[in-house]
């Protein structure tokens, strides 16, 4: 039998950028600081958004980061002090429920050391 869903509070953390391996150094740095239990960089995606009054396209990558809802404001800080733009995307979803045991690890990795 599966683990029940359990109302959670855990967040999914987005963030887009032009280079692969500065998300990837983003979610390294994340990861370190027990910031976020685990982050995953896909694309290349392609992008199109108005920008300084223009429309723009652009190839860029996402990075997805998974921690604990009490960790955010310190995660996106980290994200935003990392990232190379001026005004990034950094989005922040609740769940809604997700896997128990999952969770209980995102909450678990998130902790600040002691």
């Amino acid at each position: 039998m599966a683990d029940p869903v359990q109302p959670v509070d855990v967040v999914v953390v987005t963030v887009v950028g032009d280079d692969r391996d500065v998300l990837g150094a983003i979610a390294g740095a994340a990861i370190d600081a027990r910031l976020a239990a685990c982050g995953q960089v896909g694309g290349p995606v392609t992008s199109v958004y108005r920008w300084e009054g223009a429309a723009e396209t652009a190839e860029e990558w996402t990075l997805t980061l998974k921690t604990a809802a009490d960790r955010t404001d310190e995660l996106v800080a980290l994200v935003v002090d990392r990232h190379p733009y001026d005004v990034p995307e950094v989005l922040v979803a609740p769940l809604a429920g997700g896997h128990a045991p999952y969770l209980d690890w995102v909450r678990a990795e998130t902790r600040p050391a002691r």
